[in-house]
């Protein structure tokens, strides 16, 4: 198999959380969302992560270097974006710590609970095949109920997807898509150096959207394949402390299932709550 590498878009200041802490090191389960990132990373045995810091990058960094990662089996580099110009920008800093070909994997260090298993869906709808021997440009999906906000994804009529379309930038017909962009993609690193160069900035926002590497991909012939997330708690992003309570609740009660499963009694699943790990013998 090709070799992955991995990017973590970490560099956002999280107003929202009005904290002093980076959004990315607010703990859930007692360990920092990004830590849960670099986790479910590490099961894919990527050769290289590349994080984006940014907002507190000294603290990120330090994060990094620390205990819990000292031994990891890939290597870990970070650099900084500094000013912040959007996603496209953010991956255009990481460009030059990604060696070779193989593929790319793009994480959001504030999308904590995407699993391994997900993860290796989208790095093999990305590999190489006979009908695309350069790889596809594999992106996760979600359908919302109400997709407001959300880039939606544009299909042709045999379901090839065409564009992702921000939603400032949609028109009324295509606000009606509630197939969206969770931001989350796996791109052949070879094409991803053809195209980050090429990103533009002449839209709503004025930032350069690792989006529009979509339309790139249609126009240079190379598939673009959408792959569905399993449920949204696993594409769901962190802006406020709300959303983090939220998706504390969602991680304690898939603990509380998976020792349920395992044969452990629990009176009331919804007052659990476990931090670190734990491991049960029979009749607890």
């Amino acid at each position: 198999p090709s070799p992955l590498q991995v990017v973590v878009l970490a560099a956002g200041k999280g107003t929202r959380m009005k904290s002093r802490l980076p959004k990315v090191l607010h703990r859930l389960a007692g360990r920092p969302m990004l830590g849960h990132v670099l986790a479910a990373a590490a099961a894919l045995d990527p050769e290289r992560v590349v994080a984006v810091t940014g907002h507190g990058a000294a603290d990120v960094a330090g994060y990094l270097e620390g205990t819990e990662w000292a031994s990891a089996r890939f290597d870990i580099r970070t650099v900084v974006q500094e000013p912040q110009l959007g996603t496209g920008h953010a991956v255009q800093q990481a460009l030059p710590e990604l060696a070779g070909d193989g593929t790319t994997l793009i994480l959001y260090g504030d999308v904590p609970l995407t699993s391994a298993t997900t993860l290796r869906a989208l790095v093999a709808a990305s590999a190489p095949t006979e009908h695309a021997p350069h790889g596809r440009l594999a992106l996760l999906t979600i359908e919302l109920p109400d997709p407001a906000g959300y880039g939606r994804i544009v299909r042709n009529a045999s379901g090839e997807v065409l564009a992702i379309v921000e939603h400032k930038d949609a028109t009324a017909s295509q606000r009606l898509i509630r197939e969206t962009n969770t931001g989350l993609m796996a791109v052949p690193t070879r094409q991803l150096r053809h195209w980050l160069p090429r990103l533009r900035d002449d839209n709503a926002q004025g930032e350069f959207y690792l989006t529009d590497i979509v339309a790139m991909a249609v126009d240079d012939g190379v598939p673009v394949a959408g792959v569905a997330a399993p449920n949204p708690t696993e594409v769901a992003g962190v802006n406020s402390p709300a959303q983090l309570a939220a998706l504390e609740r969602a991680l304690q009660a898939q603990i509380a299932q998976d020792l349920l499963e395992q044969g452990v009694r629990l009176a009331d699943p919804a007052r659990l709550d476990v931090r670190g790990t734990l491991t049960c013998g029979q009749d607890v």
